[in-house]
Parts: C-alpha cells; sequence; structure tokens
C-alpha cells in the first residue's frame, strides 16, 4: 500500500509533481511493482492522484481526505481492496520516495519470518557525521538480533545511543501484520509518540514487536523544492 495525499505545506500537489517525466506517485509505484512481494495498491484522497496511477498501469482506491496518518489510510485501504483478508501482511511505502530501492522494499518484509515479531520496518547506517545530531533524521535505537537485523528498542530524533558505535537511520516503511495493522489503528496516541513525534512509538509503548531490516542506503524523502530537484537529477542519471 502506497499512501498519498495531495495536501502538503512546503509542496503543494507533492504526488503529481513531475520527476523524469512521471508523476512522483507513479515512479513510487513502479519501485513497489519491481519488488516483486505482491500486489500494489494507491491509497490516496484526491480523484487526481487516482487517475495518474490509472493511467500508468497501476490499481488505487479512493479514500477518506480526514486520515491523520499513513497507517489509517492503508489500514481503510486494505479493509476495501481486500474485504476477505485474503493477504495477512500490509507494507506501507511511502508516497514520497521516489529513488526507493526494490531491494530495500523486499528487506522491509524479512523480520516477519519470526512469528515473535508484530512489525517489520528498515534502517541504514549513518556514515555523513552531519546526520547523527540532525533531529530530521529518525535514529533507531536497538538490540541485534540476527545478522543485518535488530530488535527496535526506541525511536528518537536525538542523536542516540551515545558511546562509541553504529548509529542507525530509519527509513520509513513498515510491513505490518494484518492482526497488528488493526491494533496498531485502534491505539491512542502514546505519550512518546507525542514528545518525539513519531508514529511507531505508539507500538512500541503498547508492547508490540517492532524488528529492523538494515539495508545499504537512505532513500531520498521529497519534502522540500531542494529534495525535488535532487530526487529529479538522480532519476535522469538512472535514464
Amino acid at each position: 500500500m502506497i499512501p498519498a495525499r495531495m495536501a502538503a505545506t512546503r509542496l503543494p500537489g507533492k504526488p503529481l509533481l513531475d520527476i523524469a517525466g512521471l508523476p512522483m506517485i507513479v515512479q513510487v509505484w513502479k519501485r513497489a511493482i519491481a519488488a516483486d512481494v505482491g500486489p500494489v495498491v494507491v491509497a490516496c484522497d484526491d480523484r487526481r492522484i487516482f487517475d495518474a496511477v490509472v493511467a500508468a498501469g497501476g490499481e488505487a482506491v479512493m479514500t477518506s481526505p480526514d486520515h491523520a496518518s499513513g497507517s489509517d489510510r492503508i489500514f481503510e485501504a486494505a479493509s476495501l481492496v481486500d474485504p476477505d483478508r485474503r493477504y495477512d501482511v500490509i507494507l506501507n511505502v511511502q508516497g514520497d520516495l521516489p529513488t526507493i530501492d526494490p531491494q530495500a522494499i523486499r528487506a522491509c518484509f524479512a523480520p516477519l519470518n519470526d512469528a515473535a515479531v508484530d512489525i517489520a520496518t528498515i534502517a541504514a547506517e549513518i556514515t555523513r557525521e552531519a546526520e547523527r545530531t540532525e533531529p530530521s533524521v529518525v535514529k533507531v535505537v536497538g538490540t541485534p538480533v540476527a545478522p543485518d537485523r535488530l530488535r527496535a528498542l526506541y525511536f528518537t530524533r536525538a542523536t542516540a545511543p551515545t558511546g562509541p558505535g553504529p548509529l542507525y537511520h530509519h527509513i520509513g516503511l513498515y510491513a505490518y501484520r494484518r492482526a497488528a495493522l488493526d491494533r496498531f489503528v485502534a491505539l491512542p496516541p502514546g505519550v512518546l509518540e507525542a514528545r518525539e513525534k513519531l508514529e511507531q512509538l505508539r507500538a512500541l509503548e503498547a508492547g508490540m514487536r517492532i524488528d529492523v531490516g538494515l539495508v545499504a542506503t537512505v532513500p531520498l524523502g521529497v519534502d522540500t523544492p531542494a529534495d525535488l530537484d535532487r530526487a529529479r537529477q538522480s532519476l535522469l542519471s538512472r535514464r
């Protein structure tokens, strides 16, 4: 599921902005299709997004414009397109990651091979010194449980943990077991979630288990005009 909404303070109409000849939402959809892990549906709140995805050959579903988060949007969308619950895992791929590597999408599923894991996500080791202290870079604090996999203990905008060793840049993809998504969207916002402005802390505060697959690179998220320029340059250079 790729949630997409038209409202964006810094980049109005963000899903439809052109990147290398295609709307950004279509670029994300193409990468999700290339991951080859299941059917891909764009969950949108505007008919123009719906039409752009369908014109590219994709599947989209209209959802309420009033959802507070992407997880709420994909919950509604999953209920609409899979009412019989044939699929037991729902993967949330953010609609503003036009350079996401399909392998990173596949990596998000891997932690769910462990039956004890409720939600899976991904992260990459921070290699740029500036990112270690940048509040916009969310860090995952976790303990290793397998090669290239952590059990998440906390997510924070602060520089953590302290002391020698790697820091990990969290990437906002989530693979939910269907029952875990049901539970998550029914939970009230958590105290730490409100302080850090990080929705995933709601799950940890409720005792749900999140494991993190480690990947090589961080995709470019498009939130500003400068990000948009970088995404355009990146995808044009791959042609």
